[in-house]
């Protein structure tokens, strides 16, 4: 039995649409956080939605050498944790309640004091103690953001899907979230996949990088190996390069469009 993720021959879509088709990852072992990477349209969400068992999907899901797709609700809730582009709607529940509320969905067999510890943790880890009394109606949308995020790290999943968690963030709230979902996944010895836009962020914090296009993979492996100038073309329709600036991060910068996108 293999420990990590694993998706072999998946193939997922919305009704007649395929969006994915007979798509296999490299096995993503624990402790690995993965960049989903893609034009707009390429399948990132569908992937994750697939994962999360919220998109009908053929093809296997193992997650630690067992078939998610033949979990029942309540276990594969216990083990996947996604976290979707919409943010939590605005309502007359404080911080403290929603993130509380997600935790007892899920993980209904802990104990009061687990529960509240673990949302603890989680406000610290997260910096939202300052959020905790706020009502979710009086939040920015960068804030319920975060209090989305926390509500799906709290539990503290195997496998946490994450679908542009960082899109209305400023930056420095950027660097904090994707430097806390990095660590989480390394100390709890998890599997973590972000779909995301800003491949920057994705080369200085990701494990690996999967890229998709065409409803299939075009791409995967680790940062320093997948981007060149040849998947920017394929992936993007853009002319580009990966250049180290004075730190030694990683860099993609943009010189052109093509006349023919991907």
């Amino acid at each position: 039995m293999s420990a990590g993720l694993e998706v072999r021959d998946l193939s997922a879509g919305y009704g007649a649409r395929e969006v994915l088709s007979g798509l296999s990852l490299p096995l993503l072992p624990p402790g690995t956080l993965a960049a989903v990477v893609g034009a707009n349209a390429a399948g990132k969400s569908t992937l994750l939605k697939a994962l999360a068992g919220l998109r009908p999907a053929q093809g296997e899901v193992l997650l630690d050498g067992e078939d998610l797709g033949r979990l029942d609700l309540g276990r594969r809730l216990a083990r996947v944790g996604y976290l979707p582009q919409l943010l939590p709607q605005g309502t007359a529940l404080v911080v403290y309640e929603a993130v509380l509320s997600a935790l007892r969905a899920s993980r209904r067999e802990l104990a009061a004091g687990d529960a509240e510890a673990a949302v603890e943790r989680v406000f610290d880890s997260l910096s939202l103690r300052p959020l905790a009394l706020r009502r979710l109606d009086e939040l920015s949308g960068g804030q319920r953001q975060m209090v989305g995020l926390a509500q799906t790290m709290v539990r503290d999943p195997r496998l946490l899907l994450l679908d542009e968690p960082t899109s209305a963030l400023d930056l420095r709230w950027q660097l904090h979230v994707l430097e806390t979902v990095r660590d989480l996944t390394r100390r709890h010895a998890a599997v973590g996949l972000i779909a995301i836009h800003d491949l920057n962020l994705a080369l200085r914090f990701c494990d690996r990088v999967i890229v998709l296009g065409d409803g299939c993979l075009l791409a995967a492996g680790a940062p320093d190996e997948v981007f060149d100038a040849a998947v920017l073309r394929r992936a993007y329709g853009v002319e580009g390069r990966v250049e180290r600036c004075s730190l030694g991060y990683r860099v993609v910068l943009v010189d052109r469009t093509l006349e023919t996108a991907p």
